[in-house]
């Protein structure tokens, strides 16, 4: 992206669009009883809560009524209707992992097979968008958070720490070019996750050789653990890298959440927060909701003089609902520079 004179000023910045990921998957009701939905008609308030706050992207997982982390997509279809119906403006964004919680107490915080994440694209009501994750990486989600951060919570628990200590994505190529096609030929935006500029660079040879034809929406997932510490350093190098033409969201975990989107709404990007990300305010003492996270970047925005994203205003600049017809609409739209004439696309790999 170009910083030329005048783009910190916000009236040469978008508007900001807040996602909200109030549901908290790696995290058990009990950590946070008074915000952790359960029940359907609780997940579905959050979600108009959330909107009412002033975030216009719902960032969704679905639990069981005892408290799990749901796996049944029939789940999924029931709480996607029911935000569809409560507030038909949001952009509704599955989480690709499905959930990635604990089954059992010691068991392996792990993610769904291949087969059952490709369902994703027969959810219905179907959802604007599904994250995907590019390449398989470590997500030792306990590595840069403080023993503190974890106080009081099931992650004193040494078996379900370790379990997201180990935690990995499985993200291989074919099941990502796979799991892209299905969701295109769905209608579904892929919003990709980028956990460092290797991830990044496999989602631009995705896009130059024909595989994904659409707006690049993507966030910075500065979580460490195998993806990128939050660091300005490791920010400014994903943002060299990123087209003009792209939205990119900055997220990160603990108490990172905060700096990173105030790095975020200063630098014209956009933001993610919630109780999926972090359970505390600055200060840890105490827990803040989702809520009040969005009110507290709302309020951040107001002070740096940048509007708010309005529902539609979110639709509009992720281009939901957009597809190209060709590799190089795609990469003009995007702002990417072309491919070379007879440029190298990969062995035996020519774009459709």
């Amino acid at each position: 992206m170009h910083y030329l004179d005048g783009s910190l000023f916000p009236e040469n910045q978008q508007p900001l669009i807040i996602t909200a990921a109030p549901y908290a998957p790696g995290w058990l009701p009990s950590d946070f009883p008074e915000d952790i939905p359960v029940t359907m008609e609780d997940q579905i308030q959050k979600a108009v809560d959330c909107y009412n706050a002033g975030a216009t992207v719902l960032h969704l997982h679905v639990r069981e009524l005892d408290g799990k982390g749901s796996k049944r997509l029939s789940k999924f279809n029931e709480l996607i209707a029911g935000v569809r119906k409560a507030v038909p403006e949001m952009v509704i964004q599955v989480g690709g992992s499905i959930s990635f919680a604990p089954e059992n107490e010691g068991d392996a915080a792990k993610w769904l097979s291949d087969d059952t994440r490709h369902m994703l694209a027969e959810l219905d009501p179907v959802p604007d968008q599904v994250t995907v994750t590019v390449n398989t990486s470590q997500m030792n989600v306990t590595e840069h958070a403080e023993l503190a951060d974890f106080k009081g919570t099931s992650r004193e628990n040494p078996a379900i720490f370790n379990a997201y200590k180990e935690m990995t994505v499985p993200a291989q190529p074919g099941w990502v070019e796979e799991h892209i096609r299905r969701l295109s030929a769905a209608g579904i935006q892929s919003a990709f996750q980028c956990y460092n500029i290797n991830s990044f660079e496999s989602v631009e040879r995705l896009i130059r050789r024909g595989v994904y034809k659409g707006p690049l929406v993507m966030n910075w997932v500065a979580i460490s653990g195998g993806m990128d510490a939050p660091s300005v350093f490791n920010l400014a190098n994903i943002v060299r890298a990123v087209p003009d033409g792209a939205v990119l969201t900055v997220e990160s975990s603990v108490r990172n959440v905060l700096p990173v989107n105030m790095m975020g709404i200063a630098l014209g990007l956009h933001v993610r927060c919630g109780t999926e990300d972090c359970l505390w305010n600055q200060s840890r003492t105490a827990k803040m909701s989702t809520v009040k996270q969005i009110e507290q970047l709302v309020r951040i925005a107001g002070e740096f003089g940048r509007k708010v994203a309005t529902a539609q205003e979110a639709r509009d600049i992720q281009k939901i609902g957009v597809f190209y017809d060709t590799v190089e609409e795609t990469l003009e739209a995007n702002g990417f520079a072309p491919n070379r004439n007879g440029g190298n696309q990969g062995f035996l790999r020519k774009a459709a």
